[in-house]
């Protein structure tokens, strides 16, 4: 697995110097930003895994990066960690509102700090990994409706087969030819039975198969279940 990509943004140098050296001794690779404006130029050529993000900066504050990275749909994903001298909790929820990951107030501990970087990481994992299985279950639920309007055209096709060698029988006996079905209608209508057993059970298995997806929502966790649950935690925070 390739070392998690972290972006500092600070405006102070012995900030940008000290986690430089603490996490790149760890295994991430890091990229360093001066103010916000920079840390917009960084993100877009580095695309960090988390941002760590001061908020007190010249040119663009840590506020007007969040508002910025968040609008854009390719970056919003990314995990911030805000690091911020302000410790009102008005400060805090306004951070929060924006759409950062976590708040530390400085001075912090390193460890805290990076306690707090692995967790963001671990959320970010997690969210992916969901996003990902939610894709591949509507990926197959599409194709499985697909396949279904197919079957249903298919049985369409057999009834009309079917319908043709009657007709076709009918007018045999008609003609006074016999009152058996010659040997290829019967062949014909044999083999039509075999198949139509056959899409009758590939639709079964679709069906079961469409059923224990719709389990699977109801039991494993969401996008939506899990932005409820982050959304919940976090006005607990708040209000904690």
């Amino acid at each position: 697995m390739s070392p998690k990509k972290i972006l500092i943004i600070d405006d102070e140098e012995i900030n940008l110097d000290f986690f430089d050296v603490m996490l790149s001794k760890l295994g991430f690779t890091v990229e360093k930003a001066r103010d916000g404006i920079e840390g917009m130029e960084k993100t877009k050529k580095f695309f960090p895994d988390l941002i760590l993000l001061d908020n007190i900066m010249p040119r663009m504050s840590g506020w007007e990066f969040t508002k910025a990275i968040k609008k854009d749909a390719k970056y919003k994903e990314i995990p911030i960690i805000m690091l911020s001298a302000l410790d009102d909790v008005k400060d805090k929820v306004t951070s929060f509102e924006l759409g950062i990951d976590d708040y530390i107030t400085k001075p912090f501990n390193f460890s805290e700090v990076l306690a707090r970087i692995r967790a963001a990481l671990r959320n970010s994992e997690l969210y992916a990994q969901i996003v990902v299985r939610e894709f591949r279950l509507d990926l197959a639920e599409e194709l499985n409706r697909d396949i279904k309007n197919h079957l249903m055209a298919f049985v369409k096709s057999i009834d009309e087969l079917d319908a043709a060698i009657e007709k076709i029988d009918f007018t045999a006996q008609e003609a006074g030819e016999g009152k058996k079905k010659s040997s290829s209608l019967s062949a014909l209508s044999e083999k039509s039975k075999k198949v139509r057993k056959q899409v009758a059970e590939l639709d079964g298995r679709i069906e079961k198969t469409m059923a224990e997806w719709e389990r699977l929502k109801k039991d494993e966790i969401g996008l939506s279940m899990l932005e409820t649950q982050m959304s919940e935690d976090l006005s607990q925070e708040q209000t904690g």
